[in-house]
Protein backbone atom coordinates (compact mmCIF):
# COMPACT_ATOMS: atom_id res chain seq x y z
CA UNK A 1 0.00 0.00 0.00
CA UNK A 2 1.10 3.53 -0.96
CA UNK A 3 -0.28 6.88 0.54
CA UNK A 4 0.44 10.68 -0.42
CA UNK A 5 0.13 13.11 2.72
CA UNK A 6 0.45 16.42 1.67
CA UNK A 7 -0.73 19.82 3.40
CA UNK A 8 -0.64 23.54 3.42
CA UNK A 9 -0.84 23.68 -0.66
CA UNK A 10 -2.06 27.59 -0.70
CA UNK A 11 -3.67 27.11 -3.79
CA UNK A 12 -3.51 30.13 -5.81
CA UNK A 13 -1.83 32.09 -2.79
CA UNK A 14 -1.63 35.77 -3.85
CA UNK A 15 2.52 36.38 -3.88
CA UNK A 16 1.41 40.16 -3.33
CA UNK A 17 4.54 42.50 -4.65
CA UNK A 18 5.90 41.14 -7.46
CA UNK A 19 4.77 44.01 -9.60
CA UNK A 20 7.37 46.27 -7.82
CA UNK A 21 10.67 43.60 -8.56
CA UNK A 22 12.15 44.18 -12.38
CA UNK A 23 12.33 41.30 -14.27
CA UNK A 24 10.59 39.33 -11.69
CA UNK A 25 9.26 35.75 -13.60
CA UNK A 26 5.65 36.89 -12.01
CA UNK A 27 3.71 34.43 -14.11
CA UNK A 28 5.84 31.61 -13.66
CA UNK A 29 5.38 31.80 -9.64
CA UNK A 30 1.57 32.89 -9.89
CA UNK A 31 1.21 29.56 -10.88
CA UNK A 32 3.46 27.35 -9.03
CA UNK A 33 0.92 26.48 -6.67
CA UNK A 34 -1.75 24.99 -9.56
CA UNK A 35 1.76 22.97 -11.24
CA UNK A 36 2.67 21.83 -7.88
CA UNK A 37 -0.74 20.41 -7.52
CA UNK A 38 -0.78 18.85 -10.81
CA UNK A 39 2.33 17.45 -9.80
CA UNK A 40 0.97 15.86 -6.83
CA UNK A 41 -2.02 14.31 -8.82
CA UNK A 42 0.48 12.58 -11.34
CA UNK A 43 2.76 11.51 -8.85
CA UNK A 44 -0.38 9.74 -7.30
CA UNK A 45 -1.41 8.41 -10.54
CA UNK A 46 2.01 7.01 -10.99
CA UNK A 47 2.60 4.91 -7.82
CA UNK A 48 -1.11 4.21 -8.03
CA UNK A 49 -1.54 5.28 -4.05
CA UNK A 50 -4.54 3.59 -2.30
CA UNK A 51 -5.41 7.07 -1.26
CA UNK A 52 -4.63 10.88 -1.18
CA UNK A 53 -4.01 12.59 2.68
CA UNK A 54 -4.42 16.59 2.71
CA UNK A 55 -3.78 17.84 6.25
CA UNK A 56 -5.34 21.50 5.65
CA UNK A 57 -4.61 24.84 4.45
CA UNK A 58 -5.39 23.98 0.91
CA UNK A 59 -6.54 27.27 -0.04
CA UNK A 60 -5.20 30.80 1.27
CA UNK A 61 -7.97 32.34 2.83
CA UNK A 62 -10.61 33.87 0.71
CA UNK A 63 -10.51 33.12 -3.39
CA UNK A 64 -10.17 35.97 -6.02
CA UNK A 65 -12.38 33.76 -8.00
CA UNK A 66 -14.16 30.74 -7.83
CA UNK A 67 -11.95 29.52 -10.72
CA UNK A 68 -9.32 28.78 -7.27
CA UNK A 69 -11.81 25.83 -6.00
CA UNK A 70 -13.01 24.65 -9.55
CA UNK A 71 -9.42 24.15 -10.50
CA UNK A 72 -9.04 21.82 -7.03
CA UNK A 73 -12.24 19.94 -8.36
CA UNK A 74 -10.84 19.34 -11.87
CA UNK A 75 -7.47 17.90 -10.35
CA UNK A 76 -9.76 15.23 -7.86
CA UNK A 77 -12.04 14.41 -10.36
CA UNK A 78 -8.79 13.29 -12.09
CA UNK A 79 -7.92 10.67 -9.02
CA UNK A 80 -11.53 9.84 -8.63
CA UNK A 81 -11.43 8.17 -12.43
CA UNK A 82 -8.48 6.14 -10.96
CA UNK A 83 -10.62 5.33 -8.14
CA UNK A 84 -8.30 6.52 -5.45
CA UNK A 85 -9.91 8.31 -2.26
CA UNK A 86 -8.59 11.86 -0.96
CA UNK A 87 -9.65 12.56 2.93
CA UNK A 88 -8.71 16.33 3.68
CA UNK A 89 -9.61 18.26 6.66
CA UNK A 90 -9.87 22.18 7.08
CA UNK A 91 -6.98 24.24 8.22
CA UNK A 92 -6.85 27.70 9.56
CA UNK A 93 -6.47 29.77 6.25
CA UNK A 94 -9.18 27.31 4.50
CA UNK A 95 -11.55 27.84 7.92
CA UNK A 96 -11.24 31.67 6.58
CA UNK A 97 -12.41 31.01 3.36
CA UNK A 98 -16.14 31.63 2.86
CA UNK A 99 -16.29 30.16 -0.61
CA UNK A 100 -14.72 26.79 0.63
CA UNK A 101 -18.13 26.21 2.22
CA UNK A 102 -20.21 26.39 -1.01
CA UNK A 103 -17.96 24.19 -3.17
CA UNK A 104 -19.38 20.64 -3.93
CA UNK A 105 -16.87 18.20 -4.23
CA UNK A 106 -16.38 15.18 -5.77
CA UNK A 107 -17.37 12.02 -4.07
CA UNK A 108 -14.29 10.56 -3.84
CA UNK A 109 -13.51 13.43 -1.40
CA UNK A 110 -13.88 13.22 2.29
CA UNK A 111 -13.82 16.62 4.22
CA UNK A 112 -14.23 15.77 7.74
CA UNK A 113 -16.26 17.51 10.21
CA UNK A 114 -15.35 20.77 11.77
CA UNK A 115 -17.47 20.66 15.68
CA UNK A 116 -15.71 17.37 16.41
CA UNK A 117 -13.51 14.39 15.45
CA UNK A 118 -14.89 11.63 13.19
CA UNK A 119 -13.95 8.38 12.15
CA UNK A 120 -13.60 7.53 8.33
CA UNK A 121 -13.44 3.93 7.84
CA UNK A 122 -12.28 1.85 4.58
CA UNK A 123 -12.22 -1.35 5.15
CA UNK A 124 -12.04 -2.51 1.77
CA UNK A 125 -8.49 -0.38 1.66
CA UNK A 126 -7.49 -1.73 5.11
CA UNK A 127 -7.47 2.33 6.52
CA UNK A 128 -9.27 4.17 9.09
CA UNK A 129 -8.57 8.14 9.28
CA UNK A 130 -9.52 10.24 11.80
CA UNK A 131 -9.79 13.98 11.57
CA UNK A 132 -11.49 16.89 12.67
CA UNK A 133 -10.59 20.32 10.65
CA UNK A 134 -10.84 24.34 11.80
CA UNK A 135 -14.06 25.35 12.30
CA UNK A 136 -12.76 29.17 12.80
CA UNK A 137 -9.05 30.51 11.90
CA UNK A 138 -7.63 30.24 15.76
CA UNK A 139 -8.24 27.07 17.43
CA UNK A 140 -6.17 27.32 20.77
CA UNK A 141 -7.53 23.65 22.27
CA UNK A 142 -5.59 20.52 21.46
CA UNK A 143 -8.39 18.62 19.30
CA UNK A 144 -6.42 15.00 19.66
CA UNK A 145 -7.94 14.86 23.47
CA UNK A 146 -11.04 14.29 21.64
CA UNK A 147 -9.84 11.59 18.56
CA UNK A 148 -11.54 8.14 18.52
CA UNK A 149 -9.49 5.16 19.54
CA UNK A 150 -8.00 3.23 16.60
CA UNK A 151 -9.88 0.68 15.10
CA UNK A 152 -8.05 -2.97 14.80
CA UNK A 153 -7.09 -4.82 12.12
CA UNK A 154 -6.39 -1.96 9.82
CA UNK A 155 -3.90 1.12 9.17
CA UNK A 156 -4.68 4.11 11.79
CA UNK A 157 -4.09 7.71 9.89
CA UNK A 158 -4.53 10.63 12.40
CA UNK A 159 -4.79 13.77 9.78
CA UNK A 160 -4.42 16.61 11.93
CA UNK A 161 -3.55 20.44 11.54
CA UNK A 162 -1.68 21.76 14.17
CA UNK A 163 1.55 23.80 15.63
CA UNK A 164 2.26 20.20 18.05
CA UNK A 165 4.97 21.80 20.18
CA UNK A 166 5.60 24.69 19.02
CA UNK A 167 7.86 25.74 15.46
CA UNK A 168 9.52 29.54 15.04
CA UNK A 169 7.35 31.25 12.73
CA UNK A 170 4.28 29.32 12.73
CA UNK A 171 1.32 30.56 15.15
CA UNK A 172 0.15 28.54 18.14
CA UNK A 173 -2.91 26.92 16.58
CA UNK A 174 -4.47 23.02 18.25
CA UNK A 175 -1.19 22.51 19.84
CA UNK A 176 -0.34 19.24 21.37
CA UNK A 177 2.58 16.85 22.53
CA UNK A 178 4.31 14.33 21.22
CA UNK A 179 3.45 11.81 23.94
CA UNK A 180 -0.58 12.71 23.29
CA UNK A 181 -0.21 11.82 19.64
CA UNK A 182 1.20 8.15 20.98
CA UNK A 183 -1.09 7.48 23.88
CA UNK A 184 -4.08 7.09 21.03
CA UNK A 185 -2.50 4.28 19.10
CA UNK A 186 -2.07 5.51 15.57
CA UNK A 187 -0.12 4.07 13.13
CA UNK A 188 0.48 7.63 11.58
CA UNK A 189 0.02 11.05 11.89
CA UNK A 190 -0.33 13.13 9.12
CA UNK A 191 0.27 16.89 9.99
CA UNK A 192 -0.18 20.48 8.51
CA UNK A 193 0.39 23.69 9.06
CA UNK A 194 4.14 23.94 9.49
CA UNK A 195 5.94 25.21 6.37
CA UNK A 196 8.95 22.17 6.51
CA UNK A 197 9.31 18.68 6.33
CA UNK A 198 10.08 17.06 9.19
CA UNK A 199 9.74 13.58 10.82
CA UNK A 200 9.26 14.26 14.36
CA UNK A 201 8.93 10.13 15.13
CA UNK A 202 8.83 7.00 13.57
CA UNK A 203 7.05 5.37 16.88
CA UNK A 204 4.18 5.89 15.80
CA UNK A 205 5.15 8.20 12.41
CA UNK A 206 4.58 11.64 13.37
CA UNK A 207 5.10 13.79 9.79
CA UNK A 208 4.81 17.01 8.49
CA UNK A 209 5.18 17.28 5.04
CA UNK A 210 6.19 20.91 4.27
CA UNK A 211 4.27 22.87 2.13
CA UNK A 212 4.18 22.07 -1.67
CA UNK A 213 5.23 24.96 -3.21
CA UNK A 214 7.96 27.57 -1.60
CA UNK A 215 5.94 30.85 -2.23
CA UNK A 216 8.75 33.60 -0.81
CA UNK A 217 12.24 34.17 0.24
CA UNK A 218 11.33 32.94 3.61
CA UNK A 219 10.29 29.36 2.37
CA UNK A 220 13.86 27.84 0.77
CA UNK A 221 14.69 24.32 -0.36
CA UNK A 222 12.88 21.78 -1.43
CA UNK A 223 9.09 21.25 -1.54
CA UNK A 224 6.57 18.85 -2.10
CA UNK A 225 4.75 15.81 -0.19
CA UNK A 226 5.74 12.58 1.33
CA UNK A 227 4.97 8.86 -0.41
CA UNK A 228 4.00 6.46 2.74
CA UNK A 229 4.66 2.83 2.23
CA UNK A 230 2.83 0.46 4.26
CA UNK A 231 3.39 -3.32 4.63
CA UNK A 232 1.13 -5.71 6.74
CA UNK A 233 -0.20 -2.37 8.18
CA UNK A 234 3.05 -1.26 9.05
CA UNK A 235 4.16 1.73 8.27
CA UNK A 236 8.23 0.65 6.42
CA UNK A 237 9.13 4.10 5.10
CA UNK A 238 8.31 7.59 4.23
CA UNK A 239 9.91 9.65 1.65
CA UNK A 240 9.56 13.27 0.55
CA UNK A 241 9.58 13.93 -2.94
CA UNK A 242 9.84 17.35 -4.31
CA UNK A 243 6.97 18.98 -6.18
CA UNK A 244 7.85 22.72 -6.65
CA UNK A 245 7.98 23.96 -9.90
CA UNK A 246 10.05 26.96 -8.90
CA UNK A 247 12.50 26.84 -5.64
CA UNK A 248 13.45 30.09 -3.52
CA UNK A 249 17.47 30.04 -2.00
CA UNK A 250 19.23 32.20 -0.01
CA UNK A 251 23.04 32.61 -0.21
CA UNK A 252 24.77 34.22 2.26
CA UNK A 253 27.88 35.30 0.81
CA UNK A 254 31.14 36.35 3.74
CA UNK A 255 32.50 39.74 2.35
CA UNK A 256 35.42 39.53 4.73
CA UNK A 257 38.61 42.00 3.79
CA UNK A 258 36.57 41.94 0.63
CA UNK A 259 38.48 45.35 -1.46
CA UNK A 260 36.83 45.42 -4.81
CA UNK A 261 33.86 45.01 -6.53
CA UNK A 262 35.01 42.54 -8.68
CA UNK A 263 36.16 40.38 -5.63
CA UNK A 264 32.72 40.13 -4.12
CA UNK A 265 31.18 39.01 -7.70
CA UNK A 266 33.27 36.53 -7.47
CA UNK A 267 32.50 35.49 -4.19
CA UNK A 268 28.83 35.35 -5.16
CA UNK A 269 29.51 33.60 -8.39
CA UNK A 270 29.69 29.89 -6.92
CA UNK A 271 27.00 30.63 -4.29
CA UNK A 272 24.65 31.44 -7.40
CA UNK A 273 26.06 28.37 -9.03
CA UNK A 274 25.47 25.94 -6.42
CA UNK A 275 21.55 27.49 -6.06
CA UNK A 276 20.92 26.73 -10.01
CA UNK A 277 22.33 22.50 -9.13
CA UNK A 278 20.58 22.85 -6.69
CA UNK A 279 16.90 24.10 -8.18
CA UNK A 280 17.27 20.57 -10.14
CA UNK A 281 15.94 22.32 -13.68
CA UNK A 282 13.62 24.28 -11.74
CA UNK A 283 13.22 28.32 -11.56
CA UNK A 284 15.91 28.81 -8.50
CA UNK A 285 14.46 32.38 -6.85
CA UNK A 286 17.45 33.63 -4.93
CA UNK A 287 17.90 36.11 -2.27
CA UNK A 288 21.25 37.18 -2.09
CA UNK A 289 23.10 38.28 1.51
CA UNK A 290 25.95 40.03 1.81
CA UNK A 291 27.86 39.87 5.42
CA UNK A 292 31.29 40.50 6.92
CA UNK A 293 33.59 43.23 7.41
CA UNK A 294 35.13 44.98 4.41
CA UNK A 295 37.10 47.76 3.34
CA UNK A 296 34.25 48.56 0.86
CA UNK A 297 31.10 48.88 3.35
CA UNK A 298 31.18 52.41 2.22
CA UNK A 299 30.65 52.39 -1.47
CA UNK A 300 28.53 49.01 -1.50
CA UNK A 301 25.86 51.31 0.60
CA UNK A 302 26.36 54.21 -1.04
CA UNK A 303 25.49 52.87 -4.83
CA UNK A 304 24.30 49.53 -4.41
CA UNK A 305 22.63 49.64 -7.71
CA UNK A 306 25.59 48.89 -9.26
CA UNK A 307 26.20 45.42 -7.09
CA UNK A 308 22.72 44.66 -7.74
CA UNK A 309 22.61 44.72 -11.65
CA UNK A 310 26.09 42.83 -11.34
CA UNK A 311 24.10 39.77 -9.36
CA UNK A 312 21.80 40.02 -11.58
CA UNK A 313 24.01 39.38 -14.76
CA UNK A 314 26.04 36.90 -13.27
CA UNK A 315 22.85 34.95 -12.28
CA UNK A 316 21.70 35.58 -15.88
CA UNK A 317 25.01 34.28 -17.17
CA UNK A 318 24.52 31.13 -14.65
CA UNK A 319 21.10 30.56 -14.92
CA UNK A 320 19.21 32.68 -18.07
CA UNK A 321 15.63 32.55 -17.62
CA UNK A 322 15.80 29.88 -14.98
CA UNK A 323 17.79 32.05 -11.97
CA UNK A 324 16.13 35.28 -10.99
CA UNK A 325 17.56 37.71 -8.20
CA UNK A 326 14.95 38.45 -5.89
CA UNK A 327 16.77 40.83 -3.58
CA UNK A 328 20.18 42.10 -2.65
CA UNK A 329 20.48 42.56 0.71
CA UNK A 330 23.80 44.72 1.88
CA UNK A 331 24.26 43.63 5.55
CA UNK A 332 28.24 44.27 5.56
CA UNK A 333 30.13 46.71 7.92
CA UNK A 334 33.23 48.91 7.71
CA UNK A 335 35.85 48.45 8.91
CA UNK A 336 36.97 49.51 12.62
CA UNK A 337 39.26 52.85 12.58
CA UNK A 338 42.64 52.91 13.74
CA UNK A 339 41.67 54.54 17.04
CA UNK A 340 38.66 52.28 17.19
CA UNK A 341 41.11 48.98 17.24
CA UNK A 342 43.44 51.01 19.52
CA UNK A 343 41.04 52.08 22.27
CA UNK A 344 39.21 48.41 21.65
CA UNK A 345 43.29 47.11 23.22
CA UNK A 346 43.21 50.15 25.77
CA UNK A 347 42.55 48.93 29.61
CA UNK A 348 40.05 52.16 29.61
CA UNK A 349 38.29 49.65 27.27
CA UNK A 350 36.06 49.10 30.31
CA UNK A 351 35.18 53.01 30.67
CA UNK A 352 34.04 53.01 27.14
CA UNK A 353 31.75 50.26 27.76
CA UNK A 354 30.86 51.65 31.15
CA UNK A 355 29.92 54.86 29.39
CA UNK A 356 28.09 53.52 26.94
CA UNK A 357 25.76 51.62 29.51
CA UNK A 358 25.23 54.58 31.83
CA UNK A 359 22.08 54.71 32.55
CA UNK A 360 20.12 56.40 35.46
CA UNK A 361 16.13 55.48 36.04
CA UNK A 362 13.29 58.08 36.94
CA UNK A 363 14.24 57.62 40.59
CA UNK A 364 17.80 58.04 40.66
CA UNK A 365 17.72 61.13 38.41
CA UNK A 366 14.86 62.86 40.43
CA UNK A 367 17.03 62.29 43.80
CA UNK A 368 20.04 63.89 41.58
CA UNK A 369 17.66 67.00 40.62
CA UNK A 370 17.08 67.50 44.19
CA UNK A 371 20.75 67.96 44.71
CA UNK A 372 20.26 70.47 41.86
CA UNK A 373 17.73 71.95 43.27
CA UNK A 374 19.09 75.06 45.19
CA UNK A 375 21.68 75.73 42.14
CA UNK A 376 18.53 76.27 39.85
CA UNK A 377 17.21 79.51 41.74
CA UNK A 378 20.18 81.05 41.31
CA UNK A 379 20.56 80.69 37.19
CA UNK A 380 19.64 83.79 35.63
CA UNK A 381 15.74 83.74 34.24
CA UNK A 382 16.89 83.49 30.79
CA UNK A 383 18.35 80.48 30.96
CA UNK A 384 15.50 79.00 32.92
CA UNK A 385 13.41 79.83 30.14
CA UNK A 386 12.58 79.75 26.50
CA UNK A 387 12.08 76.38 24.10
CA UNK A 388 15.24 74.72 25.68
CA UNK A 389 15.39 75.94 29.40
CA UNK A 390 18.10 74.91 31.55
CA UNK A 391 16.55 73.27 34.90
CA UNK A 392 19.17 70.86 36.33
CA UNK A 393 16.59 70.53 38.32
CA UNK A 394 14.42 68.90 35.90
CA UNK A 395 14.26 64.83 35.65
CA UNK A 396 13.58 65.34 31.44
CA UNK A 397 16.87 68.19 31.41
CA UNK A 398 19.24 65.83 33.27
CA UNK A 399 18.53 62.62 31.30
CA UNK A 400 18.62 65.04 28.00
CA UNK A 401 22.15 66.16 29.41
CA UNK A 402 23.55 62.92 30.23
CA UNK A 403 22.71 61.54 26.65
CA UNK A 404 24.76 64.73 25.79
CA UNK A 405 27.91 63.78 28.35
CA UNK A 406 27.89 60.29 26.60
CA UNK A 407 28.15 60.98 23.23
CA UNK A 408 30.73 63.95 23.88
CA UNK A 409 32.97 61.65 26.36
CA UNK A 410 33.39 58.97 23.83
CA UNK A 411 34.02 61.20 20.90
CA UNK A 412 36.91 62.87 22.97
CA UNK A 413 37.93 59.04 23.63
CA UNK A 414 38.06 57.54 20.31
CA UNK A 415 39.53 61.15 19.00
CA UNK A 416 42.70 60.00 17.42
Amino acid sequence: MKLIHAADVHLDSPLRGLERYDGAPIEALRGATRRALEQLVDLALDEAVTAVLFAGDLYDGDWKDYNTGLFFVRQMERLRAAAIPVFMIAGNHDAASQLTRLLRLPDNVHLFATRAPESCIRDDLGIAVHGQGFATRAVSDDLTRAYPLPCSGLLNIGLLHTSLDGRPGHETYAPCSRDGLRALGYDYWALGHVHRHEIVAREPWIVFPGNLQGRHARETGAKGCCLVEVTAEQVQQVTHRPLDVARWFECAVDLDAAGSLEEVVARVEPQLSAARAAADGRLAAVRVRLTGVCPIHARLQAAPDQLINECRALANAIGGEAMWIEKVLIETHREPSAAERLVHDEAFDSLLSTIRNLELDSEQLAELGAEFADLATKLPHELRSGDEPCDPSSVEFLRRTLGEAQELLLARLLDP
